[in-house]
Order: C-alpha cells, then structure tokens, then sequence
C-alpha cells in the first residue's frame, strides 16, 4: 500500500525529507532547551546564595562587622546578578542592603510584602528560633528585572544579627 506521499514524491526523495524533519525537530528541541538554560543562568541558584552567605560571614568574623557591611552595601564583591547580601538585628534594623542603601539605618520590622506577608519579621523569626535555614513564599522587588517576584531568602544568625541572601523564583 502507498502512502499520500508516495505519490508525491518518489521513495528516496520522501525518505530523506523525512530524515531533514527528524534534524530540523531535534535541533529547534536542542535550541530551545539551551536557551531555556540562558535564561536561568542569569538568576542566583539556592546554592549560590548559601554560599554567599557563608562567604558574608566568614568576613564579618575576620574583619569586623564596620568593614563587612560596608563591603555588602557599597561594595562589589558580594553582588553577582540577582544575589545580594543583606544584615539586619534581631530587632528589624538594617545594618546593610546590598541592592537598595538607602534601607541601612532604618527599622523595617513592620514590612510587608504585597501579599501583606512580614518579610523581616519573618527574618528575625527563623534567626531566633533556628539560627539558620530559608525563609520561602513572599515577594520582592527583584533589582535586575525591577519587577516584583517570588522570592526566597537563606539566612544565617551572627550573635545579634542575621545575614541573608535571597534567590528569586520567575
């Protein structure tokens, strides 16, 4: 039995067609699962995060909080795309803002996000209660894209402060 195509195109010919289709498909396949890696790749991952943290930390103990925070809000050493440090006290109080300076100095206790979430009370409640971990499912300004998104913040208790970065989820 013939297929449609047979009668279109000889054997051969149809063959080969099919076998150009099969390449064209694999290759708009490969295309698009590289730039879907692109579009991730200018995004901080979970990891990347923690380790930022830790590296925020680690300079904290060995150069004094006065030259670290510094270094987390005028610096640039601890911004990579979207990841940012931040500091706050136990109280609310930011000590240090990687994306946004002008929060240094000011009690942020009572913010929310535009879910009416309390993101740094939030904050001060996992440093207290368990010294270090993530804080999911509330939003922020993302300063890369200036869009509000899905974020998630890991954080880590130093004596009276906590020192965080976050990842956002788009």
């Amino acid at each position: 039995m013939r297929s449609p195509g047979d009668l279109l195109i000889p054997g051969a010919v149809y063959m080969k067609s099919l076998s150009i289709l099969k390449v064209l498909t694999r290759v708009v396949m490969l295309a698009s699962l590289v730039f879907s890696s692109v579009a991730h790749a200018d995004q901080g991952t979970a990891a990347e995060a923690e380790a930022m943290v830790k590296k925020a930390v680690t300079l904290i103990k060995t150069e004094g909080p006065a030259k670290a925070y510094d270094e987390f809000t005028n610096g640039k050493s601890f911004k990579d795309r979207d990841l940012y440090v931040i500091v706050y006290d136990l109280n609310g109080k930011n000590l240090a803002q990687g994306a946004n300076p002008k929060l240094v100095g000011k009690d942020l206790i009572g913010l929310k996000d535009p879910d009416g979430k309390p993101l740094i009370q939030m904050f001060v409640d996992l440093a207290k209660s368990k010294g270090k971990g993530w804080v999911e499912g509330y939003k922020f300004l993302n300063p890369t894209t200036q869009k509000i998104e899905g974020k998630a913040m890991y954080l880590e208790r130093v004596g009276d402060t906590l020192v965080g970065c976050g990842i956002y989820k788009s």
